[in-house]
């Protein structure tokens, strides 16, 4: 079932055209005329039936007899099929904050996920006559879609190459947009922007994942630190021999870079030794 346009005149005029209809009647109730009086009375109940108004950005579906007559969305208003059941559906962008989830990632670990969902209502037939309620599918499916995305990728990544949760948040903002679209657009609904709003581990690994993060971390720093003390002691000696400032056996040089790295590298401050006598 797809949305149409409903049939419906100018409120303005049908209102004219009423008001017509009751002076009519008046004039044949005091012309004692009263069959045609009685049947203006009939059409201006008729057309008082049939009155609507629209509010903007908000959409009326017309039911006549259990069968879908279409839709207005032009706000304003309107005269429309009389005795018809109207029914009116929001078009305004709506946000939906998900609950707090717990998940499994991929790698099994599980993790705390929420977040919130940008929508609207774009076709009012598949809204109101496709789904129950899809004020409460909306809530279901984009819950469901979020544990769907959730488990397919790590929280984080130490060693690997590819997406996680937490350093990849465009693109998965971009596949929790298209998996909710997926889902929700059976029932007429487009999603504008899904973005993660709480991203953590669950409490009972919580500081265990912690503490390999900061050890990662640091093995990260120290392999950096290394880089550039060796960067460092090989600039130091060459630039000594290249000037001739003094001439290093290998046993030299072992022993020069070994306290060039060991006075770089520490993390605390080196303490100076002056050796008086000879390395032999």
């Amino acid at each position: 079932m797809k949305e149409k346009q409903a049939w419906s005149i100018n409120g303005f005029i049908g209102f004219l055209g009423l008001l017509a209809v009751i002076g009519l009647g008046l004039y044949l109730l005091f012309a004692e005329f009263y069959v045609l009086a009685v049947l203006c009375a009939v059409v201006a109940f008729i057309l008082i039936c049939s009155i609507s108004i629209v509010q903007p950005n908000q959409a009326l579906a017309i039911t006549f007899f259990g069968q879908y007559m279409g839709t207005i969305r032009q706000s304003g208003f309107f005269m429309t099929i009389p005795f018809s059941d109207r029914k009116k559906v929001s078009l305004r962008v709506r946000n939906f904050n998900s609950a707090r989830l717990k998940v499994n990632d991929v790698e099994g670990n599980p993790v705390e996920i929420a977040a919130v969902i940008v929508f609207r209502v774009v076709d009012s037939a598949k809204a109101l006559f496709q789904v129950d309620n899809y004020n409460s599918f909306v809530e279901i499916q984009s819950e469901s879609a979020l544990r769907h995305v959730a488990s397919k990728y790590p929280y984080d990544l130490f060693e690997e190459t590819g997406y996680s949760l937490r350093g990849n948040a465009e693109e998965v903002a971009a596949e929790l947009t298209e998996e909710f679209q997926h889902r929700l657009s059976v029932a007429g609904v487009e999603v504008m922007e899904a973005r993660l709003t709480h991203l953590a581990y669950a409490t009972e690994i919580a500081s265990a994942m912690l503490q390999r993060q900061q050890a990662a971390a640091i093995v990260a720093a120290r392999e950096k630190i290394v880089e550039g003390a060796v960067s460092m002691v090989q600039m130091a000696i060459g630039k000594l021999q290249a000037e001739g400032v003094v001439e290093l056996d290998e046993e030299r040089k072992a022993a020069m870079i070994n306290n060039l790295l060991v006075a770089v590298v520490s993390d605390r401050s080196a303490q100076p030794v002056i050796n008086s006598g000879s390395i032999y």
